[in-house]
C-alpha cells in the first residue's frame, strides 16, 4: 500500500506540474501574440508614413510637372481633334450633264482607224489591260496586241497613255 500511495503522490505531483507548466505556456503565447500585434501595427504605421512621404515627394514637390503634363496632354488631344476637324475635306458633288460626244467620222477615215481598233482604244482609255480587253471582246490576247499596235502606228503613239491622249484630241473617244 505504501507503494500505491507513493505512486498517487507522484501522479498528483505530475498533474500539478502539468497545470503549472500550462499556465506559463499560455502566458508565452499571449506575449508572442501581443508582440506580433505590436510589431505589425508598428510596421503598418511606418509603411503609412513612408507612403505619405512618397506622396508628398511625388505630388507636392512635383506638382508643377504633373500639372504641366496634364495640360500638355489636354492641348495635344485638342490639337489633334481640331486639326482633323479643320482639315477634313468637304466633298461637294456637282453633277453636270455629260457633254454630248460626237465621233469625228472624217478624222477616223483620214487615220484609217477601224471600228474594232476604235473599240479597243475606248477600252484602253477605260484602263483595261490587254487580257481584260481580250476577255470582254471574246478574242485572244494576241489579237488585242495586234489591233493595239496597228492603232498606235495610225495615231503615231508609242505608249497606251499617249494613244488615249491623241485619240481624245482627234475626237475618236470621249
Amino acid at each position: 500500500m505504501n507503494d500505491k500511495v507513493q505512486e498517487g503522490r507522484e501522479f498528483r505531483y505530475h498533474c500539478r506540474g502539468m497545470n503549472s507548466t500550462a499556465k506559463p505556456a499560455r502566458d508565452s503565447r499571449r506575449r508572442a501574440l501581443r508582440e506580433i500585434l505590436l510589431f505589425g501595427l508598428g510596421g503598418g504605421v511606418l509603411i503609412t508614413i513612408l507612403k505619405l512621404t512618397e506622396y508628398r515627394f511625388l505630388v507636392v514637390e512635383h506638382s508643377l510637372e504633373i500639372y504641366g503634363g496634364l495640360v500638355a496632354a489636354l492641348f495635344s488631344a485638342l490639337g489633334i481633334w481640331l486639326g482633323l476637324t479643320l482639315t477634313r475635306k468637304k466633298v461637294q458633288v456637282i453633277q453636270t450633264p455629260p457633254a454630248q460626244f460626237t465621233l469625228d467620222d472624217r478624222r477616223q477615215a483620214e487615220l484609217g482607224v477601224t471600228a474594232r481598233e476604235l473599240e479597243i482604244l475606248g477600252l484602253i482609255a477605260a484602263g483595261l489591260s490587254n487580257r481584260e480587253i481580250a476577255e470582254r471582246l471574246f478574242v485572244s490576247e494576241n489579237t488585242v496586241k495586234t489591233h493595239s499596235s496597228r492603232l498606235f502606228d495610225k495615231l503615231g503613239a508609242k505608249r497606251r497613255t499617249q494613244a488615249v491622249q491623241l485619240g481624245k484630241e482627234a475626237r475618236l473617244i470621249p
